[in-house]
């Protein structure tokens, strides 16, 4: 018996200064190098934090670019969808109204045209990112109401656009708070 409980004992010695000292000291100092040093990326403007990078922002203006819906209206303490699967009669008329919502506010826009990130909500009801192409199908609302040039804000979203990590993994995106905030900075 004394054969198993001393290396058990050890074991379990070793394993508790590893996982509950070594590992959490390692992970927060790589947590230092991240940006934001591991409490997350703010976006300042003018020295004031207007908000996260990693978190979508609720931007009902007409002058701003707008984001994903949000199921948790931007709630960052309770994100998730909305649990509603596409065939859900009351999932299907949220989204019809996001659709007739967006084809008030982007006149000369198709229905087929929409992407569907911007009348759908993602999965944590948090997502900071669209497409190039969402970003692109709301110009010409902006360009209208700010009297801004359609290509200068083509440029714009280009300049902010970040390609597949790597070259590889995943999408190209834009962030919409980072975008919003280049954007009031061309005026």
């Amino acid at each position: 018996m004394k054969k198993y409980i001393l290396p058990s004992i050890k074991l379990t010695i070793v394993m508790v200064v590893l996982l509950a000292l070594v590992y959490p000291i390692l992970l927060s100092a790589v947590g230092t190098m991240a940006p934001g040093a591991g409490k997350g990326e703010t976006i300042s403007v003018n020295g004031k934090v207007v908000g996260y990078a990693l978190v979508g922002q609720k931007f009902t203006d007409d002058k701003y670019f707008q984001g994903r819906p949000s199921a948790v209206d931007y709630n960052a303490a309770g994100s998730g969808g909305s649990n509603k699967g596409p065939s859900n009669p009351d999932y299907l008329k949220v989204v019809q109204g996001r659709i007739d919502s967006f084809l008030v506010h982007n006149p000369g826009v198709k229905k087929e045209e929409i992407p569907a990130e911007l009348v759908t909500a993602s999965g944590s009801g948090l997502d900071p990112d669209l497409s190039p192409a969402a970003a692109k199908i709301q110009i010409k609302r902006i360009a209208a109401i700010r009297k801004l040039e359609e290509s200068k804000l083509i440029g714009l979203v280009d300049q902010q656009t970040q390609g597949p990590l790597l070259g590889i993994a995943g999408p190209a995106k834009v962030n919409v708070l980072k975008l919003n905030v280049a954007l009031d900075k061309l005026q």
